[in-house]
């Protein structure tokens, strides 16, 4: 069997196996063997409050009923929002598993050939030690872009729009609607929909040098009616 070209084919294939799976697997595991898992709320940095807070701002009815009112003493009111932000996360998170959103999206952009230039930055492996990375979703397939740096790509209405009917904004999209995420219309997302937009803009947030995120701060909770009079 070794002799043949069948018997050798055979056998560099195991070998090729072995060492993938050493070199992106078991090497990876010891390097980081020793840091320690994240919880949500680690993971709520500046450039995702921003997004969390203009979700607040574009949508607020559709906030306030899915979230509440935040307190007004400042204390409270931060530790109010990052509360608020991880349980969208969390929620968000076990949306896109379930509407199997993972079957069409990876999440890890490889070291080959053009991902970088398509995609972002390589992925790293540190950027998998966390709660929201359990299931880890590299994903098999691309019928849709890689969502690793994802977030603050497209604004949150972009997101609203596409989630509701995905060929109004890509034309020739597979991408199926999700009318179950808003109460009647794009404009008016329920906590699903709020929920999976955060996590959706989460995605790649932990890049701070990333250029997406490069103008990106905190900033106070504002209505839009506020910022039209603001700016005549």
């Amino acid at each position: 069997m070794f002799e043949s070209k069948s018997g050798i084919v055979f056998v560099a294939g195991i070998g090729f196996f072995a060492l993938a799976f050493v070199s992106n697997a078991f090497v990876p595991a010891l390097m980081y063997k020793n840091i320690p898992e994240k919880k949500v709320e680690e993971l709520i940095t500046p450039n995702l409050r921003y997004q969390f807070e203009d979700l607040a701002r574009r949508f607020p009815e559709s906030f306030e009923k899915a979230y509440g009112t935040p307190p007004e003493a400042p204390e409270e009111n931060e530790k109010w929002w990052n509360e608020q932000c991880a349980t969208a996360l969390r929620r968000g998170h076990k949306i896109y598993v379930g509407e199997g959103c993972w079957h069409c999206h990876s999440q890890f952009v490889r070291p080959v050939s053009n991902e970088e230039q398509r995609f972002g930055p390589v992925s790293r492996s540190w950027e998998y030690q966390n709660e929201l990375q359990r299931p880890v979703l590299f994903g098999t397939r691309r019928v849709g872009p890689d969502l690793s740096r994802e977030g603050g790509r497209r604004s949150n209405d972009w997101h609203a729009v596409h989630f509701y009917h995905p060929l109004d904004l890509s034309e020739g999209s597979p991408m199926p609607d999700y009318p179950w995420f808003f109460d009647g219309s794009p404009d008016k997302p329920n906590e699903r929909g709020l929920a999976i937009m955060t996590y959706v803009q989460w995605l790649g947030s932990w890049l701070e040098s990333y250029p997406y995120y490069e103008s990106y701060v905190p900033s106070p909770l504002v209505k839009p009616e506020a910022e039209e009079e603001a700016g005549q």
